[in-house]
């Protein structure tokens, strides 16, 4: 995996499990609950630390400490905790387990997911999910979804993209080209050829393309693919082009989004926030600054409320402005 270090969560010291432990097992024991203690300890600890606080729980009181935060928390404030306490190598295949099981499938948790993370990661998704559920998450997605939105998923799912080394300029031209063709060009749109040049190509080819697109249409690819697709595979698209030109900005934007207008979706607030932590928030945080005129810390503080806002600020780790 690779090591991020632009995380607003890292490793705590001096750090004592057992002392961490026996601090919130007195904050949830008998009458009331003292959710500060339990805030603090959980969003200044990083992920491997809780999983040792955890352990210590269990070995010193004999109880779960999941099972605890559950029966003495409650709302969102509880959501993320719990999401904090989940094993970060789970995480995703948790979260993809959620989107397709049961009524409807959440395409916007499938497209977050399998767009922004790099092949090493959703090799790792795939190979946790057939451990942890028995079942291959190819199968269940491809079971839950249809059309060229699929084919996209499973061309994700395949992690092939091809490694950044060195660009071909004649590859990028003709990319390029393609893509003109099969959108702008084209009565009707050839999806196949965006699916397959967006879902393979490396990295810096592809942001070479989108260079060559707009110098070749006088459009960005995402207007073309803005007016030439429409529905889950339209923001599949979109949400694969934002990612190859910037991961960090994706997010900030799907912050925003979240937040912006009435009502919070507080599902994709808890998700972003507590799976970027330890990963690249400080690089969201800048981004979304630049973009949005304001902070994110400043957002989460007017948009949400008592201890879920104060471990939503604790996980944003400062403001900006």
């Amino acid at each position: 995996m690779a090591k991020y270090t632009r995380g607003t969560v890292t490793a705590f010291a001096p750090f004592d499990a057992r002392a961490d432990a026996e601090a919130l097992r007195k904050a949830m024991k008998g009458l009331g609950t003292d959710e500060e203690t339990v805030l603090n300890i959980l969003t200044t600890r990083n992920n491997a630390q809780r999983q040792e606080i955890a352990s210590a729980f269990k070995t010193l009181f004999g109880r779960d400490l999941v099972d605890d935060l559950k029966s003495e928390l409650t709302g969102k404030f509880e959501t993320l905790m719990v999401s904090l306490m989940r094993p970060a190598y789970i995480f995703d295949a948790h979260a993809l387990k959620h989107a397709i099981k049961g009524a409807g499938t959440n395409e916007k948790v499938l497209t977050e997911i399998l767009a922004s993370r790099t092949p090493a990661e959703v090799q790792n998704i795939k190979q946790v999910y057939l451990q942890e559920y028995e079942a291959s998450l190819e199968d269940k997605i491809t079971g839950e979804t249809s059309g060229h939105f699929q084919r996209l998923l499973v061309v994700l799912l395949q992690a092939n993209r091809d490694p950044d080394v060195g660009v071909d300029e004649a590859l990028v031209e003709q990319d390029a080209q393609v893509l003109f063709r099969a959108g702008e060009l084209k009565w009707g749109t050839d999806e196949e050829k965006f699916i397959t040049i967006l879902g393979t190509r490396s990295v810096s080819h592809l942001r070479r393309v989108f260079d060559k697109y707009m110098t070749i249409s006088g459009f960005q690819i995402e207007e073309t693919i803005d007016r030439e697709t429409s529905g889950d595979l339209e923001k599949l698209l979109l949400a694969v082009v934002k990612c190859i030109r910037s991961v960090p900005a994706y997010f900030a934007e799907t912050l925003y989004y979240s937040m912006k207008g009435a009502g919070t979706d507080d599902d994709t607030l808890i998700r972003v926030m507590v799976s970027r932590s330890e990963i690249d928030l400080l690089d969201i945080r800048r981004e979304f600054r630049k973009n949005f005129a304001k902070s994110l810390y400043q957002m989460i503080q007017k948009d949400t409320s008592g201890d879920y806002r104060k471990a939503l600020l604790l996980l944003c780790g400062g403001d900006d402005d």
